[in-house]
């Protein structure tokens, strides 16, 4: 890519688009067409058409989705296939249309069945049945994969899927209905350590910064204690306690969202779709890419983790009454370390930075 060509980044404001544009930034491009939901809604064609057949961006990093952890999945099933499958459609038809040069489609590893072989490789998608509490999001995004490849496959584009393992990083979502699990227990912490010191005054501006269905730092704190408790920051005899969802068992692979900004970058600066299967193939499948680290940890290991590293002093309560999801996704990042990038952030320096960045804004 030249320092002046024309870059859209769908997303930009998300966990990942918002890594990629200030990385991009920093290694010197300025050419940026940027449109926040309110400005252009991916899931109408007509809007698409029109924002494409005006701008003619010549590089496309695909990293708007609707997003959400496992309650926010099972609950809104039709809202999570709807919105992605018509985002995706849109922004890859209209990117073909009007020649764009390389496009990158961000997926997400829960394409991947159930009881998936680990390390997960490419070539198990579609192998087995998907984890069926976010079913809906993972068949919508094997689609957009599989829409890249029909694409490059009849037409000649150039439009490359990565499925990265999952990420946190500066600006995740800290919604204790809609987040995911990491971003969820550091805010869950976080508030736990402020009442077990009776810090109001970080309650308070915790909510004003992050209200919970209405709740916010001029609330009660009768109110406050009833809103947290229904998210599992709980307190007994003037002891706090932490509920998180499952048993703590499953495993889970995390990567720091500044380094799959810097894999998407590398990926689209000197990688094509060529690269992302054997020459001489006769049937071309399983062209994605797994971005990720190759690590895992218990989600009990991760919450202990947070919790020391907070500060929280409190217990942690397991329900093993909900559910646990799959219980075990890691990648195999083979792929991935042939085509050249490895990722440079360990997860305790990430959990670090997460949370420093948490506390400054």
């Amino acid at each position: 890519m030249n320092k002046d060509a024309k870059i859209y980044i769908a997303g930009h404001r998300g966990l990942v688009g918002s890594a990629i544009l200030k990385k991009l930034k920093a290694d010197g491009f300025s050419n940026f067409v940027l449109k926040t939901h309110s400005e252009l809604d991916l899931t109408d064609a007509n809007a698409v058409a029109s924002f494409f057949a005006e701008e003619k961006p010549e590089y496309v990093f695909l990293a708007a989705a609707k997003v959400g952890g496992i309650v926010a999945n099972n609950t809104y099933r039709a809202d999570f296939i709807y919105a992605n499958l018509m985002i995706q459609n849109n922004v890859v038809h209209h990117s073909y249309v009007n020649n764009v040069k390389k496009l990158l489609f961000l997926g997400s590893t829960c394409i991947y069945p159930k009881e998936c072989p680990q390390p997960m490789k490419e070539d198990y998608l579609l192998t087995d049945t998907l984890e069926y509490t976010n079913e809906p999001y993972a068949i919508a995004k094997i689609a957009g994969i599989k829409l890249c490849e029909s694409y490059n496959l009849q037409y000649g584009t150039n439009f490359i899927s990565v499925m990265p393992t999952n990420l946190y990083g500066p600006n995740d979502n800290f919604d204790l209905e809609k987040s995911h699990v990491l971003p969820a227990l550091i805010r869950k912490m976080h508030l736990g350590r402020a009442l077990e010191a009776q810090d109001w005054d970080n309650v308070r501006k915790d909510l004003n910064e992050r209200p919970i269905e209405g709740v916010d730092g001029k609330s009660s704190e009768s109110d406050i204690y009833t809103i947290l408790e229904k998210y599992g920051v709980k307190k007994t005899d003037d002891k706090i306690s932490v509920e998180i969802w499952g048993s703590g068992k499953p495993m889970r692979e995390f990567l720091w969202s500044e380094d799959m900004a810097d894999a998407c970058i590398f990926i689209m600066k000197s990688r094509n779709f060529e690269d992302t299967y054997s020459s001489g193939e006769k049937e071309i499948r399983n062209t994605h890419i797994n971005i990720g680290t190759g690590k895992d940890l218990s989600i009990r290991e991760l919450a202990e983790a947070i919790k020391d590293m907070v500060g929280f002093e409190g217990d942690l309560n397991f329900n093993a009454d909900k559910p646990d999801g799959t219980m075990k996704k890691l990648t195999d990042v083979s792929k991935l370390h042939g085509l050249g990038w490895k990722h440079s952030i360990d997860l305790q320096e990430g959990i670090e930075k997460m949370y420093s960045w948490y506390q400054s804004v």
